[in-house]
């Protein structure tokens, strides 16, 4: 593992990189959710668009390499409700990775103590426009996050709950 990768106190898995990555991956913005009940649901763009949204305002973005931008708004799929729809139920924690291995790590406490003022979510809008490619497509917005960002996934393929 690189200097720049860095590991769960809690578990041996990695839970983000710092390597800068410019360039969008390649592929559609289908992304795959799993649960630790064997539970497997991939969801289209449009499947994503059609589920119920939320908003959240104020967030910044700090990107490594790029610097802080912002505020926005931003619009999309809770979390918390994304898990519920797609039948996964026995969960402690969570990883929302890019098709490019980057990820976060969230626990279930810190995002049921988010859903009620700013909820975490999959973002598929900011500003009422649809995020671009190079925007992120499908990105993770983790609200109370505001110093380094390192929790907002940008290009997400694959959200695995566990317990």
């Amino acid at each position: 593992m690189s200097p720049d990768n860095h590991r769960s106190r809690d578990h041996d898995e990695e839970i983000h990189s710092h390597e800068p990555n410019p360039d969008p991956p390649a592929g559609d913005a289908a992304i795959t959710v799993s649960g630790a009940d064997a539970t497997e649901v991939t969801l289209t763009p449009a499947q994503l668009q059609a589920l119920p949204a939320v908003a959240t305002t104020g967030c910044h973005i700090t990107s490594t390499g790029h610097g802080r931008s912002g505020p926005f708004e931003f619009r999309g799929p809770a979390l918390l409700e994304l898990a519920r729809l797609c039948g996964v139920r026995d969960w402690t924690r969570v990883r929302v990775a890019a098709g490019d291995g980057f990820g976060a790590l969230l626990k279930r406490p810190e995002v049921e103590a988010a859903a009620g003022n700013e909820p975490v979510l999959l973002a598929l809008e900011r500003d009422c426009q649809p995020l671009t490619r190079s925007q992120g497509f499908v990105r993770l917005i983790v609200p109370y996050e505001t110093e380094n960002a390192l929790k907002q996934v940008k290009w997400v393929r694959t959200i695995t709950f566990r317990r």
